[in-house]
């Protein structure tokens, strides 16, 4: 294989679509399964009769798009995603399900020819079984996929070492490690069989090795940096790229201990024009009223549940103040889920694991987040969004941003009812949890948009139906 067609093929082996990275293994996974929902779409019909005409194509992936966009609400397209086999087939099992029902409402109100149920049914069940053997096919072929760029780390300090401590199935599927460089006068935090030694010239090493990335890692950039070596390795297209940016791109979070603010100045994202603000606050204003109308049963039986258990006299919302949207102060309204007198004592606590706080009924509506649903009402009134970090009480803001570097940076978008920390972070109960949803947040905050947004959205499902990292 020629150089330029290796490093043009290494170089298509990261995707960035609508301003999104997306795992390429994850992607053929997503077309091939597709194509099998689709297969099982226009086989359906002639099972039920085998001289019939298929349904039109407009129908066929009007089921697909149902059924992979059930499966993505369930994580299956996560590239951090990892489960058993019968984890797998039980997530499958929920979004077969929960396609096949959209899609029967769908063709219910659908113009011109109809789709019977016995034929979505019978696409249901042939798609779960194309599904299954597709993933079973794809499982062990995933961390070993031939789409991982192979990279080599340019230093061999601390920094350099947070490489090895990414979990290894989860945040090193996107790459292959092929060893550290550490510059000269470096203190050595690598394991020394890490090392590779790349000889006069490393442009000649990246090449016979294929490396698809360098990753510059080193400490002290003033003393000894190989700029021209690195120049030749650019030229020679290998992409190189800084720690800060390799971690975001390939965890889904911003690493406090190596950032710098003049990362996040000229580093890309954090776009928060007029017409952005605009775009969200119109799809706000009308997906939460939207949703106010088709929850209104959920919250009425909510609150009558509330009642019953506590006494008529019971308050049924909990009011707070939490910080929003530039520092500003929103009166949050939730479903109260703790005892009346759960701060009696005037203090702000952290909530935890097996509150005793937590009444019968609120313990259930925290699992499945029916306690969050009044807060479409805060979404309404535009004082915040339907996803974005989560907003904080006053007194754990002021303590956090006095120990915790760029806290009050997550203020820079409006606070959310679910947010990407809330789905690859546990439920925070303490100032270390903070710190650690923070990188989520702001990574969040740089690369927020409506796309975004969405995928967000979708995988909360999973959360909802899972529930995951419920308190």
């Amino acid at each position: 294989m020629s150089r330029s067609r290796k490093n043009a093929m290494e170089g298509a082996m990261r995707l960035k679509l609508l301003g999104n990275y997306w795992n390429p293994t994850f992607v053929l996974l997503w077309t091939v399964e597709s194509a099998a929902v689709l297969c099982a779409s226009r086989i359906a019909p002639h099972v039920l009769a085998p001289y019939s005409a298929a349904s039109g194509w407009a129908q066929s992936w009007v089921f697909v798009v149902m059924v992979l966009s059930a499966m993505m609400s369930m994580g299956l397209f996560n590239h951090r995603f990892r489960d058993r086999m019968a984890g797998i087939v039980l997530r499958i099992s929920i979004s077969v399900l929960a396609g096949g029902m959209l899609a029967v409402l769908v063709f219910t109100l659908w113009p011109g020819p109809r789709v019977s149920v016995s034929e979505i049914v019978t696409a249901a069940v042939i798609s779960w079984l194309f599904l299954v053997l597709v993933r079973m096919a794809a499982r062990n072929a995933i961390d070993e996929s031939p789409f991982r760029r192979r990279v080599l780390v340019l230093g061999g300090g601390h920094n350099a070492a947070l490489i090895l401590n990414l979990r290894r199935r989860a945040e090193q599927r996107g790459f292959k490690l092929v060893g550290f460089v550490p510059a000269e006068g470096e203190d050595l935090q690598v394991p020394s069989e890490r090392v590779v030694r790349v000889g006069e010239s490393m442009r000649d090493y990246a090449v016979a090795e294929h490396i698809g990335e360098i990753v510059v890692a080193v400490e002290d950039r003033r003393r000894n940096f190989p700029l021209r070596a690195l120049l030749e390795c650019r030229l020679a297209g290998i992409e190189i790229v800084d720690l800060a940016s390799f971690l975001e791109r390939e965890t889904g979070r911003v690493y406090l201990e190596i950032l710098s603010p003049s990362w996040l100045i000229f580093g890309g994202g954090c776009r928060n024009d007029a017409l952005r603000r605009s775009l969200e606050r119109l799809f706000d204003f009308i997906a939460s009223g939207v949703f106010l109308c088709l929850v209104g049963p959920v919250m009425l039986l909510t609150a009558l549940a509330i009642k019953l258990e506590d006494g008529f006299r019971a308050p049924v919302f909990y009011f707070q103040d939490r910080v929003g949207f530039q520092g500003r102060i929103v009166r949050l309204c939730k479903f109260r889920s703790m005892r009346t007198d759960a701060e009696s004592d005037g203090r702000a606590h952290w909530a935890s694991s097996h509150d005793e706080r937590v009444t019968k009924v609120g313990s259930l509506i925290r699992k499945v987040r029916i306690d969050e649903l009044p807060q479409l009402f805060n979404v309404f009134k535009g004082q915040m969004s339907f996803v974005g970090p989560r907003p904080e009480r006053p007194e754990f803001v002021a303590q956090l941003a006095q120990s915790i570097p760029y806290y009050e940076d997550r203020h820079a978008v409006k606070p959310g009812i679910t947010g990407w920390a809330q789905l690859c972070y546990p439920y925070g109960c303490c100032e270390r949890d903070a710190l650690e949803k923070l990188q989520y947040d702001l990574y969040y905050v740089k690369h927020h948009g409506l796309t975004f947004d969405l995928l967000i959205l979708l995988q909360t499902v999973e959360v909802i139906v899972l529930g995951r990292g419920s308190r």
